[in-house]
């Protein structure tokens, strides 16, 4: 079976998809893709996955072409109705729409770049959670995490935790190789999920829907309201609620986070808070590449957005909606801008760009710390990303 995964609106969640496909996402436990893996594996089903994206992403991120194959929708998440139905009742060149928005289709790339296909049915009934903005990365995660904790944790027996934890509800899963102690876990809010290897230092208190992912460490005294993701090797410390760290990035120190989002490779600098809420209680406006201006988001709590291998110098404060690009690096007085562009060196008017080579430098190092290469792959995009972003930064 082979699976290509196609993007709408692809723009709509920049920057975080700058360096990725949209089904790279981490939406809850799992990225969108690793969802559809899960039910793959479950159901005994042999595919290929590719993506049909950027051309400047193919080499990390490669289109697999065969004369049948199961294009599908980046920002819809399955569930056991809808893969069915793709997998047992979608026949060769049908497709199921939600309205006018294409949600999947058996066909040849041929068919699929001509719109060659029967349409099956235009409103499916099966209770679908799609992504349809970039805050819904932390403004749903709380359902995402309630469907990712079911789907991982079905069937199968958590390990014990130890007797030095207070425990509010059962809803707790426990990986193998996890390390958790004189915590206190309150999942009668939501799930907790706590993956392989991860850990949960002393005098943390969890309020769940937490996805705690595989080597992820929340350190000592930490405090966590749901609903929030912390990726795999990611290390946070402080008070967080509603957000959503995409894996490999640092928030290690006190400070705040509240609904918001942090791509890849993020580092958060010692005392960093960031606001969520405006003081006239009004709804926040965040920066919008599709438009190139400040577009309402229709939510009254909305943090910062950042997008991988940004990072910010002690005690900054970010304003509320705030967006930083790729590989930015932010620091000095007062408030930095709302819209911080893709390397940007100071994130204030006077700011400068952060070249090239001294940014693979700094990547470099990072990464190797999670014993991770820099690839070529990855500078070729980064490369890219820097002269599609130069605009902004002009």
């Amino acid at each position: 079976m082979n699976i290509i995964f196609f993007e709408i609106n692809r723009n709509d969640f920049l920057p975080l998809v700058f360096t990725k496909p949209i089904a790279k996402l981490r939406f809850g436990i799992l990225t969108i893709e690793e969802k559809w893996m899960h039910y793959l594996y479950r159901a005994k089903i042999s595919s290929d996955i590719s993506y049909l994206t950027e051309k400047y992403l193919s080499g990390k991120f490669p289109f697999l072409d065969q004369p049948e194959n199961y294009f599908i929708n980046s920002r819809y998440c399955p569930n056991s109705f809808l893969f069915e139905f793709i997998t047992e009742n979608l026949n060769l060149n049908e497709a199921i729409y939600e309205g006018e928005e294409l949600i999947a289709v058996r066909c040849s790339k041929e068919q699929f770049e001509k719109a060659d296909f029967y349409i099956k049915d235009y409103n499916p009934s099966f209770n679908r959670l799609k992504l349809e903005k970039i805050t819904d990365l932390f403004s749903k995660n709380d359902q995402a995490i309630k469907d990712d904790f079911e789907l991982l944790t079905k069937g199968r027996e958590s390990q014990t935790l130890s007797l030095t934890n207070t425990m509010i509800g059962d809803a707790v899963f426990v990986e193998e190789g996890a390390k958790v102690e004189a915590a206190v876990l309150n999942s009668s809010t939501g799930p907790i999920y706590i993956g392989k290897d991860a850990e949960i230092m002393e005098g943390t208190v969890v309020r769940g829907p937490l996805a705690l992912c595989e080597g992820a460490t929340l350190k000592l005294s930490t405090k966590i309201y749901g609903a929030t993701t912390v990726g795999p090797y990611s290390k946070v410390g402080g008070e967080v609620t509603n957000s959503n760290i995409q894996g490999f990035s640092n928030k290690g120190h006190d400070g705040f986070l509240g609904n918001s989002i942090l791509g890849e490779w993020c580092n958060l600098g010692a005392d960093t808070n960031n606001s969520n809420l405006k003081n006239n209680y009004s709804e926040v406006k965040i920066w919008n590449y599709s438009t190139n201006q400040l577009e309402n988001t229709g939510l009254q709590f909305c943090g910062l957005i950042m997008g991988d291998h940004s990072k910010c110098g002690i005690n900054t404060m970010f304003n509320t909606g705030t967006v930083v690009g790729v590989s930015a690096n932010i620091f000095g007085g007062g408030f930095p801008n709302k819209f911080i562009s893709s390397f940007t060196w100071g994130g204030f008017n006077d700011s400068s760009t952060f070249q090239l080579d001294k940014m693979f430098e700094v990547a470099q190092k990072v990464m190797e710390r999670r014993h991770i290469d820099l690839s070529q792959d990855d500078k070729e995009i980064l490369s890219a990303v820097f002269e599609i972003t130069e605009k902004y930064r002009n």
